[in-house]
């Protein structure tokens, strides 16, 4: 089995541990959507977690035997597909079963929603890291580079801003640390970084000026803004005010699995709370733990790009690895109370089939930049234990 598996070896193990983990407070959370919402049951909601990350590491699994080179081309074929998908979502109207569609589109004969914007991440900083390997990229014209790299980039962000705050912000900060790390001009960087500036003070503006004249969130940001900085007690701080009681009633070693009582007061608990339920039921130590998991994620996140002797490799690792790291840290720190409610899952902890497939895409692509590096080490431990052998293979 493990001969199967290429690649960083303990970064499979980690995914796995995250997947098998998430089980237990999948499970024991969606009590809430069953008892308190009245849908489906909590058999049904742990059978589709367990399809949902079945399918996940079968992506993985087929995205890391593509050589990691290839996704140079699929970027650029994909980022078309991905601006016409974004369009169609925004165009879909205000609601859809209460949710905002401008997030989401139904996928038809399934039953799931497929969020949009995921998509555009994994696809963009692809694109984004392969633009920035460039052997030239020091001597390029701020023109050339105004149409080939922030034209695009900036229209898959006005695609996804309107409906998703923290998707935008954290795609723009992420292109801006990988254009920062390839050495692009640094002039040009604070030129683009005005530029956005602007843009969000004229949309916001514009919001105020004409409200209603087409969907967005601005609303619900600064809602969301005001009552974290007040405290104030409506349905913003509701949330975060059941998930800090969770996480106050599961002191050291926690209440035990499946026994959170918070589970049934806590909006999204088994989605963008779950970390709050997972903390009352474990404790502290649980907590800690999982945090501890996703730093062990991180250092290897780390290894991968210090070990890849190729630019695209190394930018590409960091472009999608580093998103899902910042994505659990926002979660938790949502779940805390030390940021605002963005409404960023727990990368492959908490239940939904998107987020879920695009995380393991992304890392099935960052295990495909670590293959070569593991093929190499293995054949110099060949050649170390049997020379002749490794030799007669060459032949």
């Amino acid at each position: 089995m493990f001969q199967l598996l290429k690649g960083d070896k303990v970064l499979w193990g980690i995914l796995a541990l995250l997947a098998i983990f998430s089980f237990l407070p999948v499970f024991s959370a969606s009590s809430n959507l069953v008892y308190v919402v009245g849908r489906g049951t909590p058999w049904g909601y742990l059978v589709k977690h367990f399809v949902i990350l079945v399918i996940g590491f079968v992506l993985m699994y087929s995205v890391h035997k593509i050589p990691f080179h290839y996704f140079k081309g699929i970027s650029i074929l994909m980022l078309p597909v991905v601006l016409v998908l974004l369009v169609y979502t925004a165009s879909q109207g205000t609601v859809i079963e209460g949710a905002n569609a401008s997030r989401w589109v139904k996928i038809p004969f399934i039953g799931l929603s497929f969020q949009t914007s995921t998509l555009a991440t994994v696809v963009l900083m692809v694109f984004v890291a392969n633009y920035l390997s460039k052997p030239d990229l020091k001597s390029i014209k701020f023109s050339k580079s105004l149409v080939q790299l922030w034209l695009p980039v900036l229209s898959v962000l006005l695609l996804i801003f309107p409906s998703n705050l923290s998707t935008a912000a954290l795609l723009f900060t992420m292109v801006m640390i990988l254009a920062f790390v390839a050495h692009y001009p640094m002039r040009y960087l604070l030129t683009i970084c005005g530029l956005g500036l602007v843009f969000v003070l004229l949309f916001f503006l514009l919001v105020k000026a004409f409200p209603g004249a087409f969907p967005n969130r601005v609303d619900t940001w600064v809602s969301r803004i005001e009552n974290f900085s007040s405290g104030q007690s409506d349905d913003g701080n509701y949330q975060v005010a059941r998930a800090k009681t969770a996480i106050v009633s599961g002191k050291i070693f926690g209440l035990g699995a499946g026994k959170s009582r918070m589970k049934n007061f806590l909006p999204q608990s088994s989605s963008d709370f779950i970390y709050a339920i997972i903390v009352e039921e474990f404790g502290l130590l649980g907590g800690i733990g999982l945090i501890l998991l996703y730093l062990l994620l991180l250092f290897r996140i780390v290894v991968i790009t210090h070990n890849s002797n190729n630019l695209f490799g190394k930018l590409t690792v960091v472009g999608l690895g580093i998103p899902i790291i910042f994505q659990a840290f926002i979660n938790i720190g949502v779940a805390l109370h030390v940021l605002p409610v963005t409404g960023q899952n727990l990368p492959m902890i908490s239940s939904g089939g998107t987020s879920a497939w695009m995380t393991c895409i992304a890392m099935g692509i960052i295990l495909s930049v670590s293959v070569k590096k593991s093929s190499d080490t293995d054949q110099v431990e060949k050649l170390n234990t049997n020379p002749i052998s490794i030799l007669s293979e060459t032949h």
